[in-house]
């Protein structure tokens, strides 16, 4: 919450004028506990969540023969009911692991110093703060991932997440509880290396789960903005890995490519490129590009 209580107090104590963020962050925030803000992350990842995969449930209902052309597995095929029990599913365990997870994370937030005041962050400091943990979780996500195809892990947790061999964006964070414990850490260290603004923490949050979106849509467009990015994965390379299921060695990144490729873990996934440029009996059922 805000040590001030009227605008003209926070100008005063600042020695100046509030910038027109600042001062819709003032408006927005002054009797809000930071309890409450933190909590608003659980909000966000939850609109997000409903309105983002909206677009490929479109496309996947409404079988336009052009967008299809760029369905990674075309063969497969989604119904109404079947993504909105996806849907459902994910709800249940967003209520009983994602949101006591922020609510428990709270103190630690606090602690290591993510701040709530009118000291909002610039651009720049936006974009490498993002950039950092993007990287960061991106690193450690693959470790993680790798460990969670070990057998026990696999059989125990993972598997769930790996009932959708043909992905959609609902299934992004389609998971067993656990999992979505497990690799929620990545995620939250970035933000306590390099603790920024709150709403540098929501903003992280919900591109992150944009991304896991797109990433399994299911759709390859070589329109998409994300081309540009270096190193980056998308979904054309995380569907692979769920294709091939619990026996891949390939593709463990969530995000980029590069851990793939200093340790190993791409050639499988490389291999199926270059038969399908051979016009292998392989691609009649998954289409590689």
């Amino acid at each position: 919450m805000l040590p001030y209580h009227t605008l003209q107090e926070a100008e005063v104590a600042l020695g100046r004028r509030l910038t027109l963020p600042q001062t819709i962050w003032f408006k927005y925030s002054a009797n809000k506990p930071d309890f409450l803000l933190h909590c608003h992350n659980s909000l966000f990842l939850l609109f997000f969540y409903s309105i983002a995969p909206i677009p490929f449930l479109l496309m996947e209902l409404g079988g336009n023969h052009i967008l299809n052309k760029h369905k990674i597995q075309p063969k497969v095929k989604r119904t109404f009911s079947e993504m909105f029990k996806c849907y459902k599913d994910v709800l249940h365990t967003f209520v009983i692991a994602v949101t006591p997870l922020q609510i428990i994370s709270y103190p630690t937030i606090k602690w290591i110093g993510i701040r709530t005041g009118l000291s909002l962050p610039s651009g720049w400091e936006l974009f490498w703060q993002i950039l950092v943990y993007f990287v960061i979780e991106d690193y450690l996500g693959y470790w993680v991932h790798r460990m969670l195809h070990y057998k026990w892990a696999y059989q125990k947790i993972h598997k769930v997440h790996h009932e959708y061999s043909a992905p959609i964006g609902l299934s992004a964070p389609y998971a067993h509880w656990a999992e979505i414990i497990i690799l929620g850490i990545p995620a939250f260290i970035g933000p306590v290396l390099l603790p920024g603004h709150i709403t540098t923490y929501w903003l992280w949050f919900i591109l992150r789960q944009i991304e896991a979106i797109e990433t399994h849509s299911g759709y390859d467009f070589p329109w998409s903005c994300t081309k540009f990015i270096p190193f980056y994965g998308g979904a054309a390379f995380h569907d692979y890995h769920h294709y091939v299921g619990e026996k891949t060695q390939s593709n463990f990144a969530s995000v980029f490519t590069y851990c793939d490729y200093i340790y190993g873990t791409h050639k499988g996934y490389q291999y199926i490129k270059q038969k399908g440029r051979e016009n292998s009996t392989y691609t009649k059922k998954y289409k590689m590009k």
